[in-house]
């Protein structure tokens, strides 16, 4: 037998094999990614239930998870008007973080005067207790939405201005040399350049300031508010309605999920516009 003979020959895999296992590969991750928080949460739940009931813990004190779904179910109706004004002064919070944070990122990146000037003095405010503060914005804005929204963004645009600073400063800076040689100008440079280079890192910071902005409004409807989510926290531990207060927190969360999902959403499709 010869050497030829003996040498082992390539198996050459059929595309369409080849993509059905691909697509059978995918299938099981994003089945995974689905299926295991699910299930951990379902086994947390269940654990919850079985202590409530083996416990006989009162109401009053934990309701079980069976209990927290009746009253949610009894109530969702009215908690749902609650939820209007909560996740649209969420929004508001989020989207003026959003257009406050990238444009201060912008300023600071471009200019070393204002990074200087500027970035020291957003870190310092940044380490106040925020939760402190609240007390101020309801004195100078008074009891409205606004005093809301603006602890909201008070509380949300941090995240933002480091990211889309983060991004914005990391570029490549042979990149940004061959830009200056060809003769770009500065807003070609961040907007062909720049920009969809710092897209991850802009909504990196975008997932995080979602989640503060629902929390400024929050605080701040248990301070001032007459209506909302956060509210009916409050007026519930008022009356010691526990099953209430999970009721509301638990739809806090789903929309919490549900406006943290449209981030994701909006980040896989800027990432796909863009490139990156």
């Amino acid at each position: 037998m010869t050497a030829i003979d003996m040498t082992e020959q390539p198996v050459i895999e059929h595309p369409e094999a080849r993509s059905a296992r691909f697509d059978l590969q995918s299938f099981y991750k994003h089945a995974r990614l689905l299926l295991l928080p699910l299930v951990t949460a379902a086994i947390i739940i269940g654990a919850w239930e079985a202590i409530v009931r083996l416990k006989n813990i009162p109401e009053v004190l934990l309701p079980a998870p069976s209990v927290i779904a009746v009253r949610l179910i009894d109530t969702l109706p009215f908690l749902l008007k609650q939820a209007v004004p909560t996740t649209l002064e969420t929004i508001a919070g989020f989207l003026i973080s959003l257009v406050l944070g990238v444009g201060l990122a912008v300023l600071v990146s471009a200019s070393r005067f204002a990074r200087e000037a500027l970035y020291p003095n957003i870190v310092f405010f940044q380490l106040i207790p925020k939760i402190a503060l609240a007390p101020l914005f309801i004195v100078w804005l008074g009891i409205g939405s606004e005093s809301r929204v603006t602890f909201s963004v008070f509380i949300s645009f941090f995240p933002v201005v480091v990211a889309t600073l983060t991004g914005l400063t990391s570029v490549d800076r042979d990149l940004l040399r061959l830009c200056k040689a060809v003769g770009a100008t500065g807003s070609k440079v961040y907007t062909r350049v720049r920009f969809p280079a710092a897209v991850p890192h802009i909504f990196a910071g975008l997932k995080i300031a979602i989640t503060f902005a629902m929390i400024g409004v929050i605080v701040g409807e248990f301070i001032t508010a007459q209506a909302g989510l956060g509210y009916m926290i409050l007026f519930a531990a008022s009356q010691a309605e526990m099953p209430l207060i999970f009721a509301s927190i638990t739809l806090l969360c789903v929309i919490g999920l549900v406006l943290y999902g449209l981030v994701v959403a909006a980040e896989a499709f800027a990432l796909k516009r863009y490139g990156a």
